[in-house]
This record gives structure tokens, C-alpha cells and sequence, in this order.
């Protein structure tokens, strides 16, 4: 029953469309967003590091319309139409990973397409190493991975492509190899 109650939220979400830079030009149903319109819309993505330098990874639940059961960042989510980035971003922590505080750093924005969607993705990163509480309706595990662990499952299957795509990126930022 609560998972008929999601999906009808779910149904019901509107998103905001908006330009590359960011700007909102109109508004669309989460829907329209992933019928394969590629009508651009703005996503929040959070990489959590631990005080060893391991990434933290949530395994997309079987339940979930675009790449089920697949690796990928911590926290993933879209943003709300009237919603700004950065309430997004603490809302979607919460509400998948039971985080209230924690201290987000912008690393890049870009945009990612795939073959039902187009997405403005804002990336932060942020280190902690407190309690999590994991939605068992929106993540079936998750787990800290050593980078180069990750770096020997790219290109197998094991992670979501829009993962693989941003970690690349995240690596050159920060170095790891």
C-alpha cells in the first residue's frame, strides 16, 4: 500500500524545466521529464566520502523506473518545481539517507542525457561519517567503496552510466589517480 501511495505521488510530481544555465523557463510532469521529451530538468547528486577516502554508494531499488538494481552516487534526486538546489538536495539526503546535517561542496554542474531523459546535474560532495538510515522503498543497499574498487568495476555493468560518467569527472577534480 505505501509503495502504491509513492508511485502515486510520483505520478503527480512537477518538475521545473529550465536552460542550461540553470535558469527555470516552465514547468513539466515528472512524466513528460522521462517520456523521452528531453526537456531539461535540474537533479540534485551528492558523492559522500568517509574519513578514509571510500565512497559511499547506494544500489538503485529493483522497484525503480530508470536503471534498477544498479550502483550509483549516494544521493540522486530531482528537484521540485518552486524548490531551489540547495533545498532539494537537503531534502532528497533526508529522505534517503536519514542525513540532516552534513556540509555540501559544489563540484560541477552539467548536463547528462540518456535515452528517456535530459538532466541538469548539480554534484556536491561532502564528508561524514555519522549514522545513516537507508529508504528501503528507494535503495536496496548501500556501502562505502574504495575508489579503486570502483575503478575496476567501470565499464561492467556494475554501476549506473551516469555514475561512471560524473565519477570520471569527480576524479579529475580531486585527483584520486
Amino acid at each position: 500500500m505505501k509503495s502504491e501511495m509513492k508511485m502515486d505521488k510520483i505520478r503527480e510530481e512537477w518538475f521545473p524545466l529550465v536552460d542550461e544555465e540553470g535558469r527555470v523557463v516552465g514547468k513539466a510532469t515528472r512524466r513528460e521529464c522521462h517520456s523521452g521529451s528531453m526537456l531539461l530538468h535540474p537533479v540534485v547528486h551528492l558523492h559522500i566520502f568517509d574519513n578514509e577516502g571510500r565512497l559511499f554508494l547506494q544500489r538503485r531499488s529493483m522497484s525503480k523506473d530508470i536503471q534498477p538494481g544498479k550502483w550509483d552516487t549516494a544521493v540522486g534526486g530531482h528537484v521540485d518545481y518552486g524548490e531551489t538546489i540547495e533545498e532539494a538536495l537537503h531534502r532528497e539526503v533526508r529522505e534517503e539517507l536519514g542525513i540532516t546535517h552534513f556540509v555540501p561542496r559544489l563540484n560541477f554542474v552539467y548536463c547528462f542525457t540518456s535515452s528517456i531523459e535530459r538532466e541538469l546535474v548539480h554534484s556536491y560532495r561532502t564528508i561524514y561519517e555519522g549514522e545513516m538510515v537507508i529508504d528501503p522503498v528507494e535503495i536496496d543497499e548501500g556501502r562505502y567503496w574504495k575508489i579503486e574498487d570502483i575503478e575496476s568495476n567501470i565499464g561492467k555493468g556494475v554501476f549506473t552510466p551516469n555514475f561512471e560518467q560524473e565519477f570520471e569527472r569527480l576524479r579529475k577534480i580531486l585527483n584520486f589517480f
